[in-house]
């Protein structure tokens, strides 16, 4: 099969979650073909450089979002008369969907309107190629502006000044550049078997065109859902509140007609699948596919038994406000009160550019203050090997918090941290799918973590959960686990369990793999070598499903199966193999693979 993969700011140059789960998806299905189309968003991507191309992948194709208009592509082309009047008037129908509220508010359709201009300019720059100043053009900003200013538009653009209509023509420049005719012919798009875009925003604009101009199926997968995504991104950029709302504006229309497109949407979680369903998805088309992690690297660990340092609790993550590191420290606080044997471990990832330099010192400070007689400097004392020791010696007061960093001396991996901690806290108070929590599942550690996004489903039964901002229920919480090392035990062979089952990479394959098969069951195929009617038409089911059943053969393929009493073998023609066990479909990975 050969899919289009469709991906924005991610793989093949960001090293990120997204990246890593797209490079598994290409090396774990290498039995199909791969034609990468990646959006860049900043040249810092460009300059880090690609992965390693996996085998599966035959090309790769970029398409800069990040530089001037005179060097995006369609540079050199004009328009004339016709098509310019013809280009506006679809930019002003794109315009009042964007700055209209919809038929909930009493308004026009503006989701149908805002379809209507987009597929129309995506007609007309295949049609005549994509002049490079169109949309910075007089006409283009009048449009905009009549938008906002037309009776129904949104309460938040009808205040947008000039400077926010150019603002927001020059980003929309930028957005629509996916647009451009390149990608699609029938040696690029139009020849995938199938469009698989990783977000809903703008890297899913290519797979609604593949769809438009030549039937290609689309599925979309969110593990962070874009539009959500976006709200989080924005909410401290220093952008006007008009300026704010045609962005948002923009983003909901585009996931909206995302939604209505795709043949199969899937999400990691329950939190992601409600706010898919909110920007219109149909939940028939929603299928839940857990994100997989190597459980191979925390093997060792988890199959050891060994339940760390019983008095140390572990924090493994990136140091944000949203993780509530002081609500952490206050907690811990009363934590020590109760038990002065007790430790804190704050293992965070090294810092980026994009986190808030000051908030890992303000968490030093606020442990200062909490613990003045007893915290030392982490550069002169990152750590303890026990409960009773410190700085003075054996006796002296004990060091109750350290702040280390995953690769240093003292944590050197994220899998060390979790070993020698006997519970692992997550003190979030906005989180998605929490990845580092399954890692210490599939450590078998203990787990106390705080009631946000996806927690309560990947925790299930084997954790304690309580609510966020709530130091003094995460720290009754603590105690809890603390003083139980039976529960502790019995908690961390659960969750091990639970991870093993429902979060590894091998689940994730085996579900993408399965849902590749059913949507290809059902398109037909447009190539003439791969099978049309007399009269040209395109067959159904030309390409026929693959049949997969996991499972082993319970002898040699040489040896003659042992005979089966009278009664008790199946029902003629009911397809049973010997050897062979039947494929449970599960609620976690929405499709098995054995259903094509």
């Amino acid at each position: 099969m050969r899919i289009g993969l469709l991906t924005e700011g991610g793989y093949p140059y960001a090293k990120g979650e997204s990246a890593l789960w797209c490079d598994r998806l290409v090396r774990g299905l290498a039995q199909h073909e791969y034609d990468v189309y990646a959006l860049g968003r900043t040249p810092r991507q460009e300059r880090a450089g690609r992965l390693p191309a996996a085998p599966a992948v035959r090309s790769v194709r970029t398409m800069a979002l990040w530089t001037p208009a005179e060097d995006g592509p369609g540079n050199g082309r004009s328009y004339g008369r016709r098509e310019r009047r013809r280009y506006v008037g679809c930019l002003a129908e794109l315009a009042a969907g964007v700055c209209g509220d919809g038929p909930e508010h009493g308004g026009a359709d503006a989701g149908n309107t805002f379809a209507t201009g987009l597929y129309g300019l995506a007609d007309l720059l295949r049609a005549h190629g994509a002049p490079p100043a169109a949309l910075r053009s007089e006409a283009a900003v009048r449009a905009l502006e009549a938008a906002c200013r037309a009776p129904g538009a949104r309460r938040g653009v009808r205040q947008a000044t000039l400077r926010d209509h150019l603002a927001f023509s020059d980003w929309l420049e930028r957005a629509l550049r996916p647009l451009v005719p390149d990608w699609y012919g029938p040696d690029a798009l139009g020849a995938a078997d199938l469009c698989h875009a990783v977000s809903g925003g703008l890297a899913a604009l290519p797979g609604l065109l593949a769809k438009r101009f030549f039937g290609v199926p689309l599925l979309l997968t969110e593990y962070g859902v874009h539009i959500r995504s976006h709200y989080l991104t924005t909410a401290g950029a220093p952008l006007s509140a008009p300026l704010r709302a045609l962005l948002a504006a923009f983003h909901g229309r585009l996931a909206t007609e995302v939604y209505r497109q795709a043949a199969v949407i899937t999400h990691g979680n329950a939190h992601a699948r409600r706010w898919q369903q909110r920007c219109g998805a149909d939940p028939v088309r929603l299928r839940t596919i857990h994100p997989g992690l190597d459980a191979h690297r925390f093997a060792a660990v988890g199959e050891a038994g060994d339940t760390g340092d019983p008095y140390t609790l572990v924090w493994v993550g990136r140091a944000e406000p949203a993780k509530d590191l002081v609500g952490l420290l206050h907690a811990f606080a009363a934590v020590h009160r109760e038990e002065p044997r007790a430790r804190l471990r704050i293992v965070h990832a090294p810092p980026s550019p994009r986190e808030p330099a000051d908030y890992l010192a303000h968490c030093r400070t606020t442990a200062t203050r909490l613990f003045p007689t007893r915290l030392f400097p982490t550069r002169l004392f990152p750590t303890w090997p026990g409960p009773g020791t410190g700085p003075m010696g054996q006796g002296a007061p004990a060091f109750p918090v350290t702040f280390e960093e995953v690769g240093g001396p003292s944590a050197p991996d994220r899998t060390g941290a979790y070993a020698d901690g006997a519970v692992t806290v997550l003190s979030s108070v906005v989180e998605g799918f929490p990845a580092g929590l399954v890692e210490a599942m599939l450590c078998g550690r203990a787990t106390v973590s705080t009631d946000v996004g996806a927690v309560v489903e990947v925790v299930g039964g084997t954790g304690l959960v309580v609510p966020p901002r709530n130091p003094q229920a995460l720290a009754a919480a603590c105690l809890a686990l603390l003083r139980d090392p039976a529960r502790r035990a019995r908690l961390g062979a659960a969750a091990r369990a639970r991870a093993l089952e429902l979060f590894t990479v091998e689940q994730n394959l085996s579900a993408f793999h399965g849902l590749y098969l059913e949507l290809m069951s059902r398109a037909p195929v447009r190539r003439d070598r791969d099978g049309t009617a007399a009269d040209g038409t395109p067959l159904p089911f030309a390409h026929p499903a693959e049949a997969y059943l996991p499972g082993r053969w319970t002898g040699r393929l040489d040896r003659a199966p042992a005979p089966v009493p009278a009664g008790l073998g199946p029902p003629v023609g009911a397809g049973a193999t010997s050897g062979t066990r039947p494929h449970r479909d599960t609620d976690s990975g929405g499709i098995g693979s054995g259903d094509a």
